[in-house]
């Protein structure tokens, strides 16, 4: 008697079993805290149609149901990837791909003259070429001046040499490109940090703005005292609200690129200011390299903030503390279009986006993970000028609290147009 045939798709249906526990597996491996309930609820949801078959989608639905705090985003970004690496492109696509720019060209070998001798276009110049390049190219390209590719001149592509230019995809090497066309996608910063926050949370807490608006009514001994003495010792109670900080705090963190060394001193601050509930309102926010016309509220969930609602929304009276090295290139901080993400289609500069927050808020400081001694850098001395500038330490908070609590805020310097005029 003769065993029946298995089912076309059986193997179809083996391999999907073990990508999935390959990825249950693996997150459990990673930390993130994921019971049998969760799976089974993933599976459900499967089960029933909910998701499309589409990776896209499994991905969202399946961090929505097995991921219970951003914290563990991007654990899950690298999980993920490792089961599902290479999902969104054909196979041969994606190996062909990755084939070159696993081989580039070796760089050409130029002197300084012939480096200085080539041509350099404006930020909006490259941006026309670029786009041009893109529609008119159809295959790899090595070497060469013009075409976007790897280990050549061009300054478009990856892996070659040009003082200036639009980076496509890869690590930077030359620290040269003024632009990168890709996805930028970075993680959150952990609030959950424990070790080290004490003696921040101490500085912190000295951020306070006491006043009695609101809450049960409570003796007030002192008044009481001086009330009995005006009525010629008939006694005079006196109530009124507790005093409560009523302060709210911004606070504005530079995420991903060269602020990733400092991730874990900034995480300690994050966490020092989240966990000691102490103002009236934290509110937490993201950037990279500078402020355009969005801010996030998550760099992994990429839900934005339009600035222009901080500035209209936001109290006057809002502490504003950024954090961030303040170090970029010059024309993302001074040249519409200037934001390094190529997607970002911002006409205003960012540093006029700095000043018209510094307007708003006027008691605002800029805490700085580099020691001061590194903060020579041209964006870093205009920004320096523009928001009083503390070093990301113990020291450095509580200069930057104390100058926060100031009687008088300190005055915001005049937008000096000039400054911006070479680089529209």
């Amino acid at each position: 008697m003769g065993t029946a045939d298995p089912p076309p798709d059986a193997g179809a249906g083996a391999r999907r079993r073990l990508l999935f526990g390959d990825l249950f597996f693996g997150l459990r491996r990673a930390g993130i805290p994921i019971g049998l309930g969760d799976w089974m609820a993933l599976m459900r949801v499967l089960h029933d149609g909910v998701v499309r078959p589409d990776l896209a989608d499994f991905y969202t639905v399946a961090r929505a149901v097995l991921v219970k705090h951003e914290a563990h985003y991007d654990l899950w970004d690298q999980v993920f990837a490792a089961v599902f690496a290479g999902g969104a492109f054909p196979k041969k696509v994606h190996d062909e791909l990755l084939a070159w720019l696993d081989s580039p060209l070796p760089l050409p070998d130029l002197s300084e003259e012939e480096l200085a001798a080539l041509e350099q276009h404006s930020l909006e110049r490259l941006r026309e070429l670029f786009e041009e390049r893109r529609k008119e190219q159809d295959e790899r390209h090595d070497g060469g001046n013009r075409w976007i590719g790897t280990g050549g001149t061009s300054p478009f592509g990856n892996g070659g040499r040009n003082p200036a230019g639009i980076r496509v995809g890869g690590q930077g090497g030359g620290k040269s490109a003024i632009q990168v066309a890709m996805e930028r996608r970075f993680a959150d910063y952990r609030s959950d940090r424990i070790l080290d926050t004490r003696q921040i949370a101490v500085a912190l807490r000295r951020l306070r703005r006491l006043s009695r608006v609101d809450g049960d009514l409570e003796l007030d001994v002192d008044e009481s005292i001086d009330e009995t003495c005006r009525n010629a010792g008939f006694l005079s109670l006196a109530f009124r609200p507790p005093r409560k900080n009523q302060a709210r705090v911004l606070l504005m963190m530079d995420v991903g690129g060269s602020m990733t060394p400092y991730t874990r001193l900034v995480e300690t601050l994050f966490s020092a200011a989240k966990n000691l509930h102490h103002w009236k309102k934290l509110e937490p926010l993201f950037f990279h390299n500078c402020v355009y016309s969005r801010v996030f509220e998550s760099m992994t969930g990429s839900k934005t903030l339009p600035t222009a609602e901080l500035l209209q929304d936001r109290p006057k009276d809002t502490f504003l503390i950024f954090v961030g090295d303040a170090s970029m290139a010059p024309s993302e901080l001074l040249s519409p279009h200037g934001a390094i993400d190529y997607f970002e289609h911002g006409e205003t500069p960012g540093f006029v986006w700095l000043h018209r927050l510094r307007a708003r808020f006027e008691r605002a400081v800029w805490l700085n993970p580099l020691p001061p001694e590194y903060w020579r850098g041209y964006t870093t001395e205009l920004i320096g000028g523009l928001i009083p500038m503390f070093p990301l330490s113990l020291a450095g908070i509580t200069a930057a609290i104390d100058r926060l609590l100031k009687r008088t805020p300190t005055p915001v310097p005049e937008l000096d147009e000039s400054l911006l005029r070479g680089h529209w």
